[in-house]
């Protein structure tokens, strides 16, 4: 591995609240758990940037050199509508409004949900668990944090006691609240809830005789809760404590804070060295929801088949524009800032082009090995992508001044430079070349050398309104071309 350059990374750990060097507990082994998708309807962009955050994650450690096995759960059972371990279970509620089966409300899912991500070309995590998968390693857990004091029974639902275990931990640590704090922001039991205290939460919870989705335990047939699956599963596959944890900032205040109390309660130990959150997605300012209507999906930004959006934008476009913004900052959606992400992307991929028809020359006057130290400054500065894209743009002005003989590279620079785009634009920031992609790429190039030729036809014959006509019928079809010294060259 790369030790050297893997020794200056930074982590921003939201537990302490503060970048940290990055240090894995059994180097160069790194074990990465990220929450996955509740699989009851279709993946939405706020999960999205989630999971492509964390993919530029993993690939930028795995670039480093460091193994690392990424666990990402699927959440297919034990997810209630309230935050109070109240109302239906959501699978439950949609297998019945589609007349289906939970399980097949899960696999409908659950399979759009890795088109989507296979669309923004992520790869596939070392291992996917699901919570139907690990009932048993769930119980078992559960019956540890009981024989440890730090749960009860009541009626065939097993609840965590917070109020006891805050005793002698702290519990608000990753949002840094009191419990004084959290008290006050939660209602009063009323008369017929079975909990202690306010804050407890559902480890088991009992099945109503309709209850679809059950399974039996030491306290009766039931199902698990939501917070207590991604703690066993995490347990089984990365240990008791591994080195990363990540997952939506929404997740933090309840599912994470709860799944270090229950890992704490049965291992002694914490989960994770460091804990990771992406930030939330806006629209034009506002927060995206379906309630307000600003929400939408990934196929219909792709497609542009919604009211708030102009036109579609390819899968490409939409990830070039996220990896714009750093992972913890909030990240606005509008049709200007995705047009412009589509305009950076093709110079971007333009340039790739364009480099390898420079000629050597036998001096160089741009310096490849700073603008490498400098990408790699970016990432290891908590994997800040947005200054990485600014050192990429740099680079992308000397080739195009180069290729105008402004500016001059020798033989070792040019092949360094063609490593140093390659590396950051295809195998860390994770993007394709879309711009020369798909079965209709041969025929595509074909009728533009074609349209190209009969423009050159009409320049040669000075017919300046032909070429002119070309030049700007392709433009708005999307195509930009260029006259230039070497010839037309021409990108979508």
């Amino acid at each position: 591995m790369n030790e050297e350059k893997a020794k200056n990374l930074t982590i921003y750990n939201t537990l302490n609240r503060k970048k940290e060097p990055f240090e894995p507990l059994h180097p160069p082994l790194v074990g990465m758990y990220v929450c996955g998708p509740t699989v009851y309807s279709d993946i939405h962009l706020g999960n999205c940037r989630t999971f492509i955050s964390f993919d530029l994650i993993y690939r930028y450690l795995l670039h480093l050199g460091y193994k690392v096995r990424y666990v990402r759960n699927i959440t297919d059972a034990g997810h209630l509508e309230g935050d109070r371990d109240e109302g239906d279970d959501k699978f439950a509620k949609k297998a019945k409004l589609e007349q289906l089966e939970p399980m097949e409300i899960v696999q409908k899912y659950t399979i759009g949900f890795h088109e989507v991500l296979k669309q923004f070309n992520t790869l596939p995590p070392s291992i996917e668990p699901s919570a139907t998968g690990h009932i048993l390693e769930q119980t078992e857990m559960i019956k540890e944090i009981l024989a440890a004091g730090y749960a009860y029974e009541v009626n065939g639902s097993v609840y965590f006691d917070v109020e006891k275990y805050s005793r002698e931990h702290d519990y608000g640590a990753l949002t840094n609240r009191k419990l004084e704090d959290l008290l006050e922001g939660t209602r009063e039991l009323d008369g017929q809830d079975e909990k202690r205290g306010r804050l407890d939460f559902a480890l088991w919870i009992k099945a109503k005789p309709e209850t679809l989705m059950q399974w039996p335990s030491p306290w009766g047939w039931g199902f698990p809760g939501w917070h207590i699956e991604c703690s066993a599963m995490s347990n089984k596959y990365l240990g008791k404590t591994f080195d990363i944890h990540g997952g939506g900032m929404d997740l933090q205040a309840t599912h994470h804070t709860n799944e270090i109390a229950q890992s704490q309660s049965c291992n002694h130990t914490a989960p994770a060295k460091y804990w990771v959150h992406t930030n939330m997605l806006t629209v034009n300012g506002a927060r995206m929801s379906k309630s307000a209507g600003n929400g939408f999906l990934p196929r219909e930004l792709f497609t542009g088949d919604h009211p708030m959006l102009e036109r579609g934008y390819s899968p490409m476009t939409v990830r070039f524009f996220m990896a714009q913004s750093h992972y913890r900052s909030t990240l606005d959606f509008s049709n200007e800032a995705l047009q412009a992400a589509e305009k950076g992307y093709r110079k971007l991929m333009e340039s790739l082009s364009t480099l390898e028809k420079i000629e050597a020359a036998d001096h160089s006057t741009f310096d490849v090995a700073a603008l490498e130290t400098g990408c790699y400054n970016a990432m290891n500065d908590d994997f800040n992508s947005p200054v990485l894209i600014a050192h990429l743009f740099d680079a992308v002005r000397i080739i195009n001044s180069a290729r105008d003989k402004k500016e001059s590279l020798t033989t070792t620079d040019l092949e360094q430079l063609k490593r140093v785009m390659h590396t950051f634009i295809f195998e860390v920031l994770g993007l394709l070349d879309e711009t020369r992609q798909g079965a209709g790429s041969e025929v595509i190039e074909g009728l533009m050398e074609l349209i190209l030729d009969i423009r050159k036809q009409a320049r040669d014959n000075k017919d300046w309104s032909t070429s002119d006509q070309i030049r700007d019928r392709l433009k708005a079809a999307g195509i930009e071309i260029k006259d230039t010294k070497e010839g037309i060259e021409w990108s979508m």
